[in-house]
């Protein structure tokens, strides 16, 4: 069989990345670690509402909610809808006016007379107020939003009413600015508000400052915009920016809904970038549909877990609209604001303001070595599969410097997005392939003679935590070539998750035939290719590969949040169970499946069980292997939470995988007895 050459250059310049790597997820680590507040939010308007339904007092109400941590307070722009429930402003169609009169239901003189004026058009609306100031600013956004021609001011005895041109179902849902009584009420109760302005029709500059400045005076957390557009696109978002920037305002932004990078807003990139990474905060809500189905136990633990594994930093909590069981809903959802106040003061947040990250960017020679020694790690690893390539090392030094160049000029000259996305989704394919490959060759050096169960689960012990090394290297060399503050908040995020899934088992595969004979004792990868595909096909074998193939499906759909497939209820408790017994839950893929495979590769190369079983063990242990690398490819996760949660996949299923290899041996040596 070929034997390979591990090329000396290659494997420094690996190394010499792999410090680079190591030093810039260490700045990564300190960036992370000083962004550990986190605003504790809720609706206004959901406090008032609990507090009525109840019957308690709305400052009671308020005060418990303080008293439990929360911070901010959302305070949403007012319609014609919140007036007619608190009664400052009301909206009445002209018909209805002229019908009243006509009934004798209008029994004010002034407005008798402002009918009989014939002022009173049927198909407009007029509005009126008892508060003058919340009247004001009713007057004002209606000017911004549909123009002195469709707003007309009349004098009805010693007050102002306005006549409005549009139509009166349309208006009444209509935003109408945030409301400055209701965000006063909020500072005076010891909150923070967090306003949730929306945009307007034919925006301008001016109507962006005129928006802005009903915050003055106002203590703001953060600014999250309510629906579909941001305040000031498409046309004013450098007011919109000069705005944030001049009041030092942090923009909340919507995580979206399937927890990948964000709600979709118009303007959301560009004012983003503008308004500066290092003032940007993740905000994360519960789903309403979401809050009726579940527990509150299970949404305690959705709060633990999102915090410090998405870089959520703005908490806005749902009430629960049914009662728990023997509890009013006043208890219900006060037990629920407790015991996720509790758990994140346990996970070691505090609460304030939401806390943001730095504008963090690594050093670009530092970046430069990173992708550099991913490129010697690919093609190392290239080398390792093709012998007529390893056989030619000049060649592939050549190759290298080439490719070297190629990586490391892009990140010089202060560009190279593509080329760090290109060494981040090699490093996750190549670095664990490489331990699973270094592995092989040594087996191929040792394998004399049988040994017994406890040397292999010694020896499988060291193996794993080799390959796990290996793994972990290229976990962070990913962490190296990608860590920047736009990642950190998923303006940008990793590409090509699902093919990491594969395309480790095939490379495995191509090496394990490149040193073992597995079809017809032919030696050699093209030899044993033409092999396999010249096989005759039996229907038990189509079966089989069906099974392999759905297995695989599986295995690619359950990974991710995009395509849905369920978790069995089984899954779900173990999955709670693990999350509340270490600080960073083991993927089932790593705990279950790989590293049990791995340490039975191991088993079945030290028992001489025949080369097939060797072989499919040794590329499922590749699942667990790939996987622990493309863990780090989810940016937004800490650094360290992601490396134990590798460590302790890999010590788990290690374990799990010892209980196996003995559980296989016992029942060799039983069948043995047996034939015997």
């Amino acid at each position: 069989m070929n034997r390979f050459v591990y090329n000396k250059i290659l494997l420094l310049f690996v190394l010499i990345g792999f410090v680079a790597s190591a030093y810039i997820s260490y700045q990564r680590t300190l960036v992370e670690n000083a962004n550990k507040t986190v605003d504790l939010a809720i609706d206004y308007e959901a406090l008032l509402e609990l507090a009525d339904r109840e019957g308690v007092s709305r400052e009671e109400v308020l005060k418990r909610a303080k008293d439990v941590g929360f911070t901010s307070l959302a305070v949403y722009e007012t319609t014609f809808k919140k007036f007619k429930d608190n009664g400052k402003i009301t909206a009445v169609l002209g018909a209805d006016i002229l019908k009243n009169y006509e009934s004798g239901a209008l029994s004010d003189r002034d407005w008798q007379r402002f009918v009989e004026d014939g002022n009173v058009v049927g198909t407009n609306v007029y509005v009126m107020g008892k508060d003058d100031g919340v009247f004001d600013e009713t007057k004002e956004d209606l000017l911004l939003r549909l123009g002195n021609e469709r707003v007309i001011s009349h004098t009805v005895g010693d007050k102002e009413v306005l006549e409005v041109k549009a139509h009166y179902e349309s208006l009444i849902k209509m935003n109408l600015g945030l409301p400055t009584d209701e965000m006063r009420a909020v500072n005076a109760a010891g909150f923070y508000v967090m306003p949730r302005p929306s945009n307007y029709l034919g925006v301008t500059e001016d109507t962006v400052r005129a928006a802005m400045k009903r915050l003055d005076g106002i203590e703001v957390s953060e600014v999250v915009f309510a629906g579909k557009e941001m305040l000031g696109a498409n046309k004013a978002t450098d007011a919109t920016i000069e705005e944030f920037k001049a009041r030092g305002y942090t923009l909340g932004l919507i995580e979206g809904v399937t927890q990948l990078k964000f709600y979709p807003q118009e303007g959301l990139a560009e004012i983003s970038k503008g308004v500066g990474y290092d003032k940007i905060a993740r905000l994360y809500s519960i789903p309403r549909d979401e809050m009726a189905k579940i527990k509150i136990a299970t949404a305690v633990e959705r709060w633990a877990n999102t915090d410090k594994e998405r870089n959520i930093r703005i908490n806005h909590l749902r009430i629960f609209e049914t009662p728990a069981p023997n509890m009013s809903l006043l208890e219900t959802n006060f037990d629920y604001f407790e015991r996720t106040a509790k758990i994140l003061k346990e996970k070691g947040y505090v609460f304030g303001k939401a806390g943001t990250y730095e504008n963090y960017y690594p050093s670009k020679y530092l970046r430069a070595l990173v992708v550099i020694g991913v490129a010697a790690g690919a093609l190392l690893v290239f080398s390792l599969i093709l012998s007529r390539v390893n056989r030619k090392q000049r060649l592939l030094l050549a190759a290298f410097g080439v490719l070297a160049l190629i990586f490391a000029i892009p990140v010089l000259m202060g560009h190279g997005a593509k080329v760090r996305t290109l060494a981040a989704f090699l490093a996750a394919n190549t670095f664990p392939v490489l331990g699973i490959i270094a592995l092989l060759d040594l087996s191929r050096e040792f394998a004399d003679k049988k040994l017994g169960v406890i040397k292999l689960i010694i020896v499988g012990a060291f193996a794993i935590v080799f390959a796990g090394c290996f793994s972990m290297m290229g976990a962070t060399f990913l962490s190296g070539a990608l860590s920047d503050v736009e990642y950190f908040l998923e303006f940008e995020i990793f590409r090509g998750i699902k093919l990491t899934f594969i395309l480790p088992l095939i490379l495995v595969s191509l090496a394990f035939l490149s040193r073992f004979s597995v079809f017809d004792g032919k030696e050699g990868l093209w030899e044993q290719l033409k092999a396999f595909l010249e096989l005759t096909v039996k229907v038990k074998t189509l079966l089989i590969a069906g099974v392999v193939l759905a297995a695989a499906l599986i295995f690619i759909a359950r990974s991710g949040h995009t395509l849905g497939m369920p978790v069995p209820g089984l899954e779900l408790k173990l999955r709670a169970f693990l999350e509340e017994t270490f600080y960073a839950r083991p993927r089932s893929k790593e705990l279950f499946i790989g590293h049990p495979a791995f340490m039975l590769s191991v088993l079945a190369w030290g028992r001489k069980y025949s080369t097939s079983i060797f072989f499919a063990l040794a590329v499922i242990a590749t699942v667990g292997m790939g996987s622990m690398a493309e863990t780090f490819a989810h940016m937004r996760t800490p650094f360290m939470m992601s490396l134990w949660r590798g460590v302790g996949g890999l010590a788990l299923g290690g374990v799990l995988g010892a209980v196996l290899m003995w559980c296989a041996w016992f029942c060799e040596r039983l069948y043995v007895a047996f034939r015997e």
